[in-house]
């Protein structure tokens, strides 16, 4: 490669870098962010084109960190060391972000819960159940994804869900999966999901403050629709809850 082009991309990532240890990622495009991203495993190429070739394929930044590798590598100038770097990122933000919840109330945090969850599962192109474990004084302990594919009443076990909150030590739970379609509006399984998983934790003295479907960039809540009161009520006067 002529030594000339090789400086001008130098120089092209020196600006981009310092761009943002100016100003954080503030005045960058989305292709900018990915570019940047890929300049740290490519040092001596010009990363433009794949960066625009990347959100051109997937569509958005958060589809580009959430596609399979063998579709991210098949884009001219993303190797497989670009794809590990990418992978990466978003590995180390979710961590990032689950442990500015631990030993947080998720009701006095709740946007850092919502972050957390919109990084995690709400880009997936497959349907992922999270669970958030909560100790006794309601602060968190711990946060993982239980299922994947698509979510039924008979693919979400309430057995293993009980099992790995026992394991955690775990007064309480929020569940939340996301909606690839983009729309949060839940399902009547859903409601179902919700029902078993309720009866079973609360027959095993758990309590399940909240189910969060995301969708886009809306959140839609089961307690504050009045759901978990509703199977409270229900639980409560009848001792079993009603079958849907």
């Amino acid at each position: 490669m002529p030594e000339n082009i090789l400086e001008k991309g130098k120089g092209h990532r020196k600006r981009l870098r310092d761009k943002f240890l100016d100003a954080g990622l503030n005045g960058f495009s989305d292709y900018e962010v990915i570019e940047l991203l890929l300049t740290l495993g490519t040092p001596r190429k010009d990363c433009k084109e794949a960066a625009k070739d990347a959100l051109s394929r997937f569509g958005s930044i958060q589809d580009v960190f959430e596609a399979p590798e063998n579709e991210l590598s098949e884009i001219k100038g993303i190797g497989s060391v670009n794809v590990f770097g990418l992978k990466l990122i978003k590995a180390v933000s979710e961590r990032y972000l689950l442990k500015k919840l631990i030993n947080q109330n998720p009701i006095t945090n709740s946007n850092d819960l919502i972050n957390y969850l919109n990084l995690k599962i709400r880009d997936k192109n497959i349907e992922s159940f999270e669970v958030i474990y909560l100790n006794a004084k309601n602060r968190i302990i711990h946060a993982e994804t239980l299922f994947e594919g698509t979510l039924s009443a008979s693919s979400v076990y309430p057995r293993e869900v009980i099992k790995k909150a026992l394991a955690n030590n775990a007064a309480a739970l929020i569940f939340a999966h996301n909606h690839p379609s983009g729309d949060p509006e839940p399902s009547t399984e859903d409601v179902t999901i919700t029902k078993h998983l309720f009866v079973a934790c609360k027959l095993m003295g758990i309590t399940v403050h909240e189910h969060m479907v995301t969708g886009n960039n809306k959140t839609y809540s089961f307690a504050d629709n009045g759901f978990m009161s509703k199977f409270n009520n229900e639980f409560n006067n009848s001792g079993i809850l009603g079958v849907v």
